[in-house]
């Protein structure tokens, strides 16, 4: 049944085969004229050439999916042997990466690499792209990554070979840049490192550079860490996005001018219409007349009379012929057993459903009409069937399997109508997809419908005295026709029984049927001109039609012409298609004689490129005998049928209407006649005059229906009888359709009968001929300007001569982005197509429209070929294909988009305004009666019995004597037993031994620094207060990753180095770890210093434990990495350590009775804090859990906390996300292995960002039914100057008078744009451009803060954002440096208002963030302040003027698509640049693109510079949980992060 339906079958004989390989597209829109302009405006171009950089893909994108999956390509040769090489891969992975790589060079060619020196700036502030390309990359950097966890399996390696130029400023050398690519000869292209199999990366040359003897880096305060030494000039990724760079300096369209506010002071620029832009100047049109419809008296009184008469009087008259696949004729269908068999049709359809006293159907019920394209007799009979019951009709496609593109939408259809029968032929019926008992399935979307098989010989003889009641034409529903709209949806055009036989005299008269006539048909019979022709108006004159399949044409493009002269017809209804195709096969064919076709009606004359078709064919087959006056184009839509057609004339003098119009007219609506010599113009032909009885008028195409002026174009109007009614259950929409009433423009309705709309943009021309210039469906309005999706087609089609698009298969659609349309091309590429091939094609069509249509393209896609949604008869299926795009399931292999030079619209770039002296503010809140924003938590007064001790190690000491066998620490293995535990007494003794081992070993003196390398667990404790036992200061160090040690054990050594320890402490294993082979690849083994392994330790006490003499010497230091790669070490002393764990024993109320569970890495910050010191000094349990078991046991925790009865938790961020997304399908069983966590009063959150709220509340919710307290989960706020501000314990079931309780924590939301601007403005909930923002947890205890300025350093008002600032007793002493640079650590430590209260001394956190007075009141009555903290200084980006926070973005990017796990986002040289991680298969890398770059253009004013797409695990992620972009950045830079696809937007 579906031979037609097939894919492209392969052509029958060799010799269409041969001939047609000049033509493998479809070329209906290639005009010449227009290829000749496409190919001058190119020429243009060519002197200013463009560079577009050529993303880089991974190879097994490159690779096409397997060559079954295709067609064979129109071409005769056999793209299977060239195209597929066996084992995948083009040409040799080494070629093809040269190959690229020589065309970038090519298209650098011109762009000088920067060779500016190098300056001390990486900032991405500036002017010029170029010389801070260079900063970039002549900065030199400290080496090695710092620590992944969690996440990461590899991290990618150092850059510390020979590949990083460097340029290092200290020794004044002459280490010249790379020459600039002078000639392309002696050129080698660099290596492409994504192109090389991971298995030998040895083959990897690097080019040879003498590298600079470095000097012992210079550790300044807080050192910047960052992979690169600075990224060599030939970087692959460099040079793309200097090109890119440079590309963007190009001259873009000039701006626009005017803004409107959107409801923010945030001005999106809107356009402003041009004042020399062109305006109509006619006169008003008044509305044309078609001739007088002439009744003939013969004339039949109804169509079904027409099919009686004919049927009864000429029962031998041929009705239909139909072909099979090799162009013979199968069947011939009489008058006589048209009208039998419809007969016995309309008889079973009444009386044979259902039961006599209930039938199934009754006049005026709708059916189905479901027949195959090649069955036209079987479609007929059950047409002429139901108009004889007087059952309306409904054709439709047959669903081919339970998804089809549209099938949907057309089942929605059938539902509204009420379908319940659906007929359809025995063939069809036999080829529906079955279900296992034989059933058809219902279809998605479909109603559930009765299969009612046509054939006669299933149906039952009518009895002798059964006759149809035929009566005359009248006002009921005759059928229904289908249409899709522009956005899918499926609507049913219904047509009344007058109009239909009015329209078929109206075609009758204007195309002078006669009877038995002979037609030739190649249109679909089951719509339109080809269901109007060959199914109606036949009948009505007796005529016989030889019907065409779809199938046929495939295989034989000639055969209608071949039909033609086998059956010397008169008429021919074809599409330009079908025209085009007759070209380019008709050379082999001698006895061609087209002289007796009379007319040669072209369906889609209203296109405004089958001109080109018509045109071209006349000038073939003119020789054949072709008439030019036989050409008739015709304009015709669902909505008003037949809107007009050219008659046929005797008298070939009279030359058909053209006229050559201005694009740039016509995209304002206006009609300018230009000469073909210009490029832009569009050359449109009549499509004749009105239709017999018809009136037509051309109104504006939105607002008011108004009439145009005569050389304006508008949308064509019909009034006539010959129109459709209504859209089906739609009264609304057909109110604006079909009940139009045109207004001239005194504003009376030019006619008292409504008018129909037709859906076709036009004029009507001098003689009243009438020419279409598009389509209402295809219109885009750009910035203003209206564009036709078909004109772009055509230019796009026109760009290659060397047919590069699979078959002319291109969708043009737009989509809304930033308040205006946006222009989008999807082309399917032939298979045999080459990544440089496309690359070409897309950047010459970029500059073809731009040429032609002066408009931007934002997004041109291509997609293997075969892969569009297709419709029924194989045209592209444009709202699906929309629908893909916009859910990202196109799954392109090829994207460039344009954003930068589309988007005109963005708010202009803020300009930093003076700012207002810090006096001034401050007076301005006394004025306004806004206090000065700054909080404290309570005070420190109540002292117990271990608040006399200043020092830990003393505390430490009480403790083993009174309380000996209370146990402090109990750690936990990975299935969740005791591994180890240590008692007071236990852990005194441990020190005691490891301060002798110190002692004697070491040799040590007091105050020397040693590194404790150990995994999270007691041993580090131990080690730890040994050291203050012997006097020394402990750093804590993570070890390195025995799997990874390549880049983890350099941040090791680095931190040994810069914190200047005299010795490592560490376990056995790491002690070998360290002296391993690997290690030694890795760093220089020799200059560790000693090595202390404390699993032997000496069985004596030290002489006498050390008794610090000044409470503010130092205890400890604390070092870490920031995210922004800063390695900062900060210098605790007595004092603060002892003040930090008091505060936190208030805070949480943590007594010797208490147990205390903790997940968190016991390195830095707050989490070393509760791991090593807490319990010591509040005497209760700590239960350590390390969060790298969590890995292979996410349960571990949370079983823990149950097991325990655990009321208090301590965990991390990544610890939290571990457990919502390893755990979020197993909370069902779970809870029947006992997991119960309703005794947990406080979850805290340990950070140093702004709290993450959907993590948390995702967390909350999906363990609340395990017993979790919705108000359980808080956060805390530390950073480096201070370890812990905020740290919210809720006490719940208490009353807030009893202890510390604290209001819960209050969210609020605020402007997303005015925080871009440095201000809060809060918002409701839900409201646009919104941000949800958590309070970071209540004030520590002892803690000031006060929020500041960071550039004037004056104090702010309640709810302004600025830099927190905090003063303690607890911050921390200072950076530990060791050339003494003050500046910087003064500045963080001790900054001093400018203005108000300048005495005290603050510490600057580096994070900006406001406060916030509550209604809340907490323990002691007073207001409650809620600090907000909104992100780090050093990690906001600048960017147009406006300040974003990273984060921002990211949440917006991930939303975008199912499949982006995780995104981070940094800027480059000014450019933004988007890593997304995919989880999901790398075909939907591409999709991705259009997603991000649309999303954050949408939601940030902000346009996407690269996109990159990498695998799940690339972007690196600290033991905090927090993205490390800026070693993201130098991954990237140095080209290290092996990426899917890296997009560069133009």
């Amino acid at each position: 049944m579906a031979p037609d339906r097939r894919a492209a079958l392969v052509p029958s004989s060799s010799r269409y085969h041969r001939r047609r390989s000049s033509g493998s597209r479809d070329e209906r829109y290639r005009s010449d004229v227009h290829t000749e302009a496409v190919q001058a405006a190119l020429a243009k171009h060519k002197e200013r050439k463009m560079a577009v950089p050529m993303p880089s893909k991974r190879r097994s994108l490159v690779v096409q999916t397997s060559m079954d999956a295709y067609t064979p390509p129109d071409t005769s040769s056999g793209s299977e042997e060239e195209g597929c090489i066996p084992g995948g891969g083009t040409p040799s992975s080494s070629q093809g990466s040269v190959s690229m790589e020589h065309w970038i060079s090519r298209a650098i060619h011109g762009s000088t690499p920067s060779s500016t020196t190098s300056s001390s700036s990486s900032q991405s502030g500036g002017s010029s792209a170029a010389s801070r390309l260079a900063d970039v990359m002549a900065h030199a950097h400290a080496g090695p990554i710092a620590h992944l966890s969690l996440r990461r399996k590899v991290a990618p390696g150092p850059l510390e070979n020979g590949s990083s130029f460097r340029r290092s400023c200290e020794f004044g050398s002459e280490l010249a840049w790379p020459p600039p690519l002078e000639s392309e000869e002696n050129h080698s292209a660099p290596p492409d490192l994504t192109t090389y199999a991971s298995e030998h990366p040895a083959q990897v040359e690097r080019p040879q550079v003498s590298t600079m003897p470095r000097t012992a880096p210079k550790y300044g305060n807080a050192e910047l860490m960052e992979t690169g030494d600075g990224v060599p000039v030939s970087s692959r990724v460099s040079a793309k996005i200097q090109q890119l760079v440079n590309t963007l300096k190009q001259p873009k369209r000039p701006p626009l001018r005017e803004f409107f506010v959107d409801d923010f002071e945030e001005l999106l620029e809107v356009q402003q219409p041009d004042p020399n832009q062109p305006r109509p100047e006619g006169a008003p049109m008044l509305t044309m007349r078609g001739e007088q419809l002439g009744v003939v008296t013969n004339w039949p009184p109804s169509l079904e009379a027409a099919l009686q008469r004919w049927g009864t009087i000429s029962p031998k008259a041929p009705c239909l012929t139909t072909m099979d696949t090799n162009g013979k004729a199968i069947y011939v269908l009489t008058y006589g057993k048209l009208w039998t068999r419809s007969m016995k049709v309309a008889y079973n359809l009444l009386h044979k459903l259902g039961t006599k006293q209930e039938p199934m159907l009754r006049p005026g019920d709708r059916v189905a009409l479901v027949f195959p394209n090649n069955d036209p007799a079987a479609f007929m009979v059950a047409f002429y069937g139901c108009l004889l019951a007087e059952v309306v009709p409904v054709p439709i496609e047959v669903p081919l399997t339970r998804k089809d593109a549209g099938s949907q939408q057309i089942g929605f259809l059938l539902g509204s109508c009420g379908v319940t029968v659906a007929l359809t032929s025995d063939a069809c019926h036999k080829g529906l997809p079955k279900s296992a008992t034989g059933e058809i399935p219902q279809f998605k979307g479909w109603p559930k419908l009765l299969w009612f098989v046509t054939e006669s010989k299933h149906l039952s003889k009518p009895p002798r005295d059964w006759f149809p009641h035929i009566k005359d034409a009248n006002n009921d529903t005759a059928y229904i026709e289908y249409k899709t709209c522009k956005d899918g949806s499926v609507l049913g055009v219904t047509v009344m029984r007058i109009a239909l036989l009015t329209h078929c005299q109206a075609l009758t008269q204007s195309c002078g049927y006669t009877e038995a006539e002979t037609m030739v048909n190649v249109l679909d019979f089951k719509k339109d001109v080809g269901l109007w022709h060959g199914i109606l108006t036949s009948v009505m004159n007796m005529m016989h039609v030889i019907s065409i399949p779809y199938a046929l044409m495939k295989v034989n493009p000639l055969s209608w012409i071949q039909k033609v002269c086998q059956y010397k017809a008169k008429v021919a209804c074809v599409k330009s298609r079908d025209m085009h195709w007759a070209l380019v096969a008709h050379r082999d064919q001698r006895d061609i004689n087209l002289s007796s076709l009379r007319m040669l009606v072209v369906a889609d004359g209203s296109n405004p490129w089958s001109i080109s078709s018509c045109d071209a064919f006349l000038n073939v087959f003119q020789s054949k005998g072709l008439r030019p006056e036989v050409i008739c184009p015709c304009a015709s839509s669902p909505e008003a049928l037949t809107v007009a057609i050219r008659r046929p004339t005797e008298d070939s003098n009279q030359p058909p209407g053209r006229g050559v119009l201005s694009m740039q007219g016509l995209s304002h609506g206006v009609i300018r006649v230009d000469t073909e010599e210009r490029l832009s113009v569009l050359t449109v032909q009549d499509v004749g005059t009105a239709m017999p009885g018809a009136l037509l008028c051309v109104v504006r195409p939105d607002g008011v229906p108004q009439l145009c002026q005569t050389d304006e174009v508008g949308e064509l109007c019909v009034c006539s009888v010959a129109t459709g009614t209504s859209y089906y259950g739609l009264s609304g929409m057909t109110k604006n359709t079909f009940e139009v009433f045109p207004m001239s423009s005194s504003g009376a309705p030019v006619s008292e009968y409504p008018f129909t709309r037709t859906g076709l943009l036009g004029f009507v021309g001098p003689g009243g001929l009438v020419f279409i210039a598009g389509k209402m469906d295809g219109l885009m309005v750009v910035s203003g300007r209206r564009h036709n999706a078909d004109d772009l087609v055509a230019t796009a089609l026109a760009v290659e001569p060397m047919k590069f698009v699979y078959r002319g298969r291109i969708a043009v659609f737009s989509i809304t982005v930033l308040h205006d349309e946006r222009i989008v091309v999807v082309a399917e590429q032939r298979p045999d197509s080459t990544e440089e091939d496309s690359f070409q094609w897309m950047s010459r069509v970029l500059q073809a429209i731009d040429s032609i249509h002066a408009v931007g393209v934002f997004c041109l896609a291509l997609v293997p070929a075969n892969t569009l949604p297709k419709t029924p008869l194989g045209g592209i299926h444009l709202s699906e294909t929309k629908q893909l795009f916009l859910e990202g399931a196109l799954h392109p292999c090829n994207v460039l988009m344009c954003p930068h030079t589309c988007v005109t619209n963005l708010p202009k770039p803020r300009q930093k305004q003076p700012e207002i002296g810090p006096a001034s503010v401050m007076v301005g809140n006394l004025v306004s009666g806004k206090r000065i924003a700054q909080a404290s938590g309570r005070d420190l007064s109540q002292m117990e019995d271990n608040d006399q001790f200043l020092f830990l190690s003393e505390v430490l000491q009480w403790r083993s004597q009174t309380t000996p066998d209370h146990v402090l620490f109990t750690l936990l293995s990975s299935r969740g037993a005791i591994a180890s535990s240590l008692t007071c007494l236990q852990l005194h003794k441990r020190a005691e031994k490891i301060a002798a081992l110190l002692a004697e070993r070491a040799h040590l003196q007091d105050g020397d620094h040693v590194a404790l390398v150990y995994p999270p667990g007691v041993d580090l404790i131990a080690a730890f207060y040994g050291c203050l036992y012997a006097g020394c200061v402990p750093i804590t160090v993570r070890p390195p990753h025995p799997q990874n040690i390549a880049t983890t054990l350099p941040t090791v050594k680095m931190i040994v180095e810069v914190s200047r320890s005299a010795c490592v402490m560490t376990t056995q294993v790491i002690c070998k770890l360290l002296r391993s082979k690997e290690a030694m690849a890795a760093v220089d083994v020799r200059t560790w210093p000693p090595v202390l392994d404390t699993d032997d330790l000496p069985k004596k006490r030290p002489p006498q434990l050390y008794k610090p003499s000044n409470p503010d010497t130092m205890a400890y230091l604390d070092f870490s990495v920031s995210t922004t790669g800063m390695l900062a070490g900060v210098k605790m002393s007595h004092a603060a350590t002892s003040a930090l764990c008091r505060s936190v024993k208030l805070q949480c109320e943590l007594y010797p009775s208490r147990e205390v569970a903790i997940c968190l890495d016991p390195y830095c910050g707050l989490g070393f804090v509760l791991w090593c010191l807490c319990s010591v000094y509040s005497g209760h349990q700590s239960i350590l859990i390390p969060p790298s078991e969590l890995e292979a046991n996410p349960a571990l925790w949370l079983l823990a906390v149950s097991q325990y009865r655990v009321r208090d938790t301590f965990c991390s961020y990544s610890v939290m996300e571990l457990c919502t997304k390893g755990l979020g399908l197993q909370t069902e069983s779970l809870k029947s292995r006992g997991l119960d966590l309703s005794r947990v009063r406080t979850c805290v959150v340990v950070a140093e960002e702004r709290p993450r709220i959907a993590l948390t509340q995702s967390f909350s919710k999906l363990f609340k039914d395990l017993g979790l307290h919705p108000r359980a989960v808080s956060t805390s706020f530390g950073c480096r100057v201070n370890l812990a501000i905020c740290l919210q314990p809720h006490r719940l079931g208490k009353m807030a008078d009893q202890g510390t309780s604290g209001p819960d924590p209050t969210t609020v939301y605020v402007d997303m744009r005015a925080l871009r601007h440095d201000r809060v403005r809060l918002v409701e909930r839900g409201s646009p451009h919104s941000l949800p923002l958590m309070e970071s947890g209540k004030i520590l205890p002892g803690v000031r803060i006060i929020i500041a300025n960071p550039e004037t350093k004056g104090p702010l008002g309640d709810s302004h954002l600025g830099e927190i600032w905090v003063q303690s007793g607890h911050n921390a002493s200072g950076y530990f440096t060791v050339y003494g640079d003050e500046s910087l650590q003064s500045d963080h430590f001790s900054s001093r208002l400018s203005f108000g209260d300048t005495q005290t001394v603050w510490a600057r956190t580096g994070y900006l963030g406001f406060l916030r007075r509550t209604e809340l009141t907490d323990a002691s009555g007073d207001r409650h302040d809620a600090l907000y903290v909104v992100g780090a200084l050093d990690e906001a980006m600048e960017l147009r003027g406006m300040r974003y926070h990273p984060i921002d973005i990211e949440t917006s990017v991930i939303r975008t698509h199912k499949s982006i796990t995780e995104c981070a986002v940094f800027t480059w040289t000014n450019l933004l640049v988007v890593v997304v991680e995919l989880d999901g298969s790398e075909q939907e890398a591409l999709d991705l693109v259009p997603l991000v770059t649309n999303s954050v253009l949408e939601e940030h004013y902000l346009i996407v510079g690269v996109v990159v797409v990498v695998d799940v695990g690339v972007i690196p992620i600290n033991s905090r949980g927090e993205k490390q972009r800026m070693h993201l950045r130098d991954g990237f830079l140095a080209d290290q992060l092996d990426p899917i696809y890296v997009a560069y937007n133009m």
